[in-house]
């Protein structure tokens, strides 16, 4: 975990920067003397041009490419991994300390600027406590500046005299391992390494950590590196995914073509992870690919200009050599028929009853990572339906109103569809856990309610009485068992809805008009204080209450708990209509609720307003007697 965490470290102080990598690199096979362009003359000779800085020599041929690479792109990487430790004032001593470390050396300083950015800006931070709360007002923009130039002086001075012969007898010593793995022909045993690693999320601190700088210092002298290949050929990722589209089973089947594109054209190889992780003898597959691709590379004798990242398609073809397109095009189709043909084998001969838990392997590989996977929010989300689902809430605001009327239908929709055994609850957004297996929010809603739970599925709706959506969610419970639950136990709606707050011809002529009436009828009752009018305006501002088939249930907010003395509803009928938020309400029903005893009464009223024909009869009840025998007869 401790190394996992260092890799995901040295990726996030190089991955922002990636843009400028590419930049370099376009620009080197553009310009340089064996480019594209070089005639335009602003390339120059990186290696030459290195080669004289490290003594500051007068001449530097003019191009940006030498510059870009020695001063540019680790000063970056130090400014970021500085800004990462001790926000922007950590990333100014960072860069500071980085400038010291490439001066005082004559190769690429990648390494140095992975330690002396985080370095510089950690120090700083801790200098920085020592005098904290205790500079006199007026003195502190003097004292933080000046702290901060005098400490970055001193770690600059650090990093030219003792960090820089450190780092370069370390990236020496590092070379000359990669020279003789070339040379004795053994490089493509690297995979047995790599391959793994990145299974485990430890190939941040392989690739970023060490085959970029690497990679990149050689790609100065020669012009490109095959150090750039060894991670981040799709191939094998490839060829492992096409092997489950044709002979995996249940869900990874079903997936993997999808995740054959994002793998190879997005250039997400953690989208592959969980299939292995679910059949963790797949990653011989992943090594015999590899090393496939790494051999073919080496015999080619090709590379890129500079790191392809992310590792898609488009990005090596963006930064291969152009007299290497058909070497490197060679390696990665070997890659990839190579891990293809071991997978597939594999796969065939798996004789395992347990097709594999991929929603699991995906949730391991977070476990691993240490936050959310791009895996997880595609394969998750493609699981779905074929994960078994058991509960079941439905989430507002407030958690007493438009929830309750959305899971009174719901929960009538899967019991009439013969699953007893999901349970439909409902809930506010604030009192949320992440145990739920679905939850189903108004679209407004549904990002709040992701973050606080994001392991459950997700569907959002517009219109809580009828949506579409609810049939699609008994569809992902598949086959019911054609029984039925138990009726919801009655409740005592002369306690919750009296007839003195039955109105029937009510005399707003707007949106807020009516929430006004129906809540002046909460208060008339005694059930809430005449603050709770106003939280019902605010609620409404946030999230409409209008619930379709002619319903609006306007309630308070939920830090209106307090303004509710008991539970009550108040109904109010316009048979003229208000426009409502641009849809039509004949019907508003106010709702204060300080338990769960107006529940009952509001699954009877979401049984009503299902039905046509009890709309009907409430469009033509006569008395507030008939309206409330209407509201407590219905069927739930």
């Amino acid at each position: 975990m401790h190394v996992q965490k260092f890799g995901t470290f040295l990726s996030n102080m190089v991955m922002p920067n990636i843009g400028a990598f590419i930049a370099w690199g376009l620009i080197t096979a553009l310009f340089i003397e064996v480019g594209w362009l070089p005639q335009l003359g602003i390339g120059d000779d990186p290696g030459s041009w290195v080669a004289e800085i490290g003594g500051w020599g007068d001449s530097t041929s003019g191009g940006i490419v030498g510059p870009m690479i020695t001063f540019l792109l680790p000063i970056l990487i130090g400014y970021t991994g500085g800004k990462m430790v001790y926000d922007t004032r950590g990333g100014v001593v960072g860069a500071i300390a980085t400038i010291g470390v490439i001066a005082g050396t004559d190769i690429p300083m990648f390494m140095g600027a992975m330690i002396m950015g985080p370095l510089g800006a950690w120090t700083m931070k801790h200098i920085d406590a020592i005098w904290d709360g205790k500079i006199r007002p007026g003195f502190e923009m003097l004292v933080n500046n000046f702290a901060a130039g005098i400490w970055g002086a001193v770690v600059a001075t650090f990093g030219f005299f003792v960090m820089s012969p450190i780092v370069t007898w370390l990236s020496d010593r590092l070379g000359s391992g990669v020279d003789f793995l070339v040379s004795n022909g053994v490089l493509p045993l690297t995979s047995v390494v790599i391959e793994p690693a990145k299974i485990l999320f430890l190939n941040n601190a392989i690739n970023h950590g060490v085959l970029t700088p690497l990679g990149t210092a050689e790609a100065v002298e020669q012009g490109k590196s095959v150090l750039f290949l060894l991670e981040a050929n799709p191939g094998p990722g490839l060829g492992l995914l096409l092997a489950f589209s044709l002979f995996g089973r249940g869900m990874a089947k079903a997936s993997a073509p999808g995740a054959a594109i994002i793998h190879f054209f997005g250039g997400i190889h953690e989208i592959y992870f969980p299939y292995v992780l679910m059949k963790p003898k797949l990653i011989i597959a992943m090594i015999v690919g590899g090393m496939t691709g790494v051999f073919l590379n080496v015999l080619f004798g090709v590379g890129l200009r500079a790191p392809a990242a992310p590792g898609s398609v488009f990005a090596v073809y963006a930064q291969v050599a152009s007299e290497n397109i058909f070497g490197v095009t060679v390696a990665m189709a070997g890659a990839a028929a190579a891990s293809f043909a071991v997978a597939a084998v594999l796969l065939k001969t798996d004789r395992s009853a347990d097709e594999g838990d991929l929603v699991a392997a995906t949730a391991d590989m977070e476990a691993m990572k240490g936050k959310k996977s791009v895996a997880s929010t595609v394969l998750g989300a493609r699981a779905a339906a074929g994960a078994e689902i058991r509960t079941i809430v439905f989430a507002c605001d407030a958690g007493m109103g438009s929830s309750a009327m959305g899971a009174s239908v719901l929960r009538k929709k899967i019991r009439d569809a013969g699953h007893p055994e999901v349970t439909v609850t409902n809930a506010s957004i604030a009192n949320l856990s992440d145990t739920y297996d679905l939850v189903v929010t108004h679209q407004d809603l549904t990002e709040r309610a992701r973050q606080r739970t994001p392991s459950a599925t997700h569907v959002s709706v517009d219109n809580f009485m009828n949506s579409p959506r609810y049939d699609e969610i008994v569809g992902m419970l598949g086959a019911g068992t054609g029984g039925t639950a138990a009726a919801d136990d009655d409740v005592a709606a002369h306690a919750v809805l009296a007839e003195d707050s039955i109105v029937l011809d009510g005399t707003a002529a707007t949106r807020d008009e009516a929430i006004t009436e129906a809540g002046r009828l909460l208060v008339a009752s005694g059930a809430v204080d005449p603050s709770y009018v106003d939280a019902m305006h605010e609620r409404e501002t946030s999230v409409s209450t209008h619930m379709g088939n002619g319903l609006a249930i306007p309630h308070g907010t939920n830090d209106a708990k307090s303004s509710i003395h008991r539970t009550a509803i108040s109904f109010v009928r316009y048979p003229r209509g208000i426009d409502w938020n641009g849809k039509p309400a004949e019907f508003v029903i106010g709702i204060a609720g300080t338990g769960n005893d107006h529940l009952g009464l509001l699954r009877k009223i979401a049984g009503v307003f299902t039905d046509p024909a009890q709309v009907e009869l409430l469009r033509s009840a006569t008395s507030t007697a008939q309206v409330r025998e209407i509201l407590e007869g219905a069927r739930v």
